[in-house]
């Protein structure tokens, strides 16, 4: 067991802290307090905030802010492979002493905390003392009581799209629920942006937003432009070719396009941000998997592709990629509950030549093989079960010319990855 996933289980299983979703500010604002505040000495936060898309703006924009000379550290959820990932302090990650030494301080005050909350205040406490130029904060499931809306005056609160994902986790199971908890407690004393939504997100949006005395900028004011192949980003005033061998999809361009109008309007220059599109990178989003042990495994005919999608918008994302690809497609398929997986495998309309689906390791919340079996036979395709990553290489690998593909969660792919 990898030293990661032992200091996530001693989290988990300390007494203090409970692994349950429980939403109230009131718990991480008395630690803060017994702190001494040290969420009001992070310079520059930007909250990003939303149901699909938060890790790739977030990641964008750190690479302009960075490109720029700037340091910005960044708290993302979940990880992918590391529990480190989370807490980006400007050029590093931090290190397990400095994780558990902060658990150690955080315990002392024995509040019982929710997981999520103990990883809020590691980064918080660790990010004042690095005093960078900006701090990337990104939102939990919701933001109305989530651990990061903890910031009095935030810089910017950015919101990227906003679907029905998270349902669960409120009382009213709807889609304007979801839109309320999320933009319903946006600061008065912040710029707000908003990126593409639904034309019925978008109208609840701006009416929980009339009131609301920040400046806000909506996506009419800029937008993904292409023109023969090429894209671009484009407004008034700017024209920023989207120069990138790394970023596959429609829906990831526009969440950099969004990113470019913050850097753009945070002063970074317009040929800066277009040398720096090419270096961006989204991990475990439409990325292609070139060389490792498990690459080592298939034949050379094939590519190996992992997305973390799991939910219906990012599979119709990844759905629509995969149509431009006019290869045969086979999926290696796993989820955790509290997703709509028949809704889920539905996006992709047929697209997959075979679907073997496996059990997410580590995972207490996986779903089983049998019920994603079932579901996608229910769905047409031919499909059986494997034990892990390796059997399932094994069932799908020949010297047919192909795709392979492992989707539906991020923890999936991160287990992907750990084993390449």
């Amino acid at each position: 067991m990898s030293q990661s996933i032992q200091l996530y289980n001693q989290l988990v299983k300390n007494k203090l802290f409970n692994k349950s979703i429980n939403f109230d500010l009131r718990r991480i604002k008395l630690v803060l307090s017994k702190l001494g505040h040290p969420e009001r000495k992070l310079k520059n936060v930007i909250n990003v905030i939303g149901s699909d898309g938060k890790y790739s703006l977030l990641t964008a924009l750190k690479f302009f802010i960075e490109a720029s000379n700037k340091e910005a550290s960044a708290y993302i959820s979940p990880s992918i492979k590391d529990i480190r990932e989370r807490f980006w302090m400007g050029k590093r990650f931090l290190s397990y002493k400095e994780i558990i030494n902060t658990i150690k301080i955080i315990e002392k005050y024995k509040v019982n905390l929710t997981v999520f909350e103990v990883l809020t205040l590691i980064y918080v406490i660790n990010a004042a003392k690095e005093n960078n130029d900006y701090n990337l904060v990104e939102a939990g499931a919701l933001f109305a009581k989530d651990s990061t809306n903890i910031f009095d005056f935030p810089k910017m609160q950015i919101v990227v799209n906003i679907n029905k994902q998270h349902l669960n986790f409120v009382k009213r199971k709807t889609l304007n629920e979801i839109i309320r908890q999320k933009v319903g407690s946006l600061s008065n004393y912040s710029n707000i942006y908003v990126g593409k939504q639904k034309p019925n997100v978008l109208r609840k949006i701006k009416s929980l937003l009339r009131n609301n005395s920040s400046k806000i900028n909506y996506s009419n004011s800029w937008k993904l432009l292409k023109i023969k192949k090429k894209f671009y980003y484009k407004d008034d005033k700017n024209k920023i070719l989207i120069n990138s061998s790394l970023i596959n999809s429609k829906g990831l361009m526009e969440n950099l396009c969004l990113a470019i109008k913050i850097a753009l309007d945070l002063n970074i220059k317009s040929n800066l941000i277009k040398k720096t599109i090419p270096k961006i990178k989204f991990q475990a989003r439409i990325e292609y998997l070139t060389k490792g042990r498990l690459i080592n495994r298939i034949n050379k005919n094939e590519k190996f592709l992992i997305d973390g999608c799991h939910s219906e918008v990012s599979a119709k994302n990844l759905a629509n990629y995969l149509n431009t690809t006019n290869l045969p497609i086979y999926g290696i398929w796993g989820m955790t509950k509290n997703k709509n997986p028949d809704k889920f495998l539905k996006q992709f309309n047929g697209i997959f030549k075979k679907i073997i689906t496996i059990p997410i390791e580590n995972e207490t919340a996986s779903l089983s093989n049998d019920l994603l079996v079932n579901i996608a036979k229910k769905n047409n395709y031919i499909s059986e079960t494997a034990k892990n990553i390796y059997e399932a290489i094994k069932k799908i690998s020949s010297k047919e010319k192909k795709i392979i593909c492992v989707f539906g969660s991020l923890y999936l792919c991160g287990n992907v990855l750990n084993r390449n």
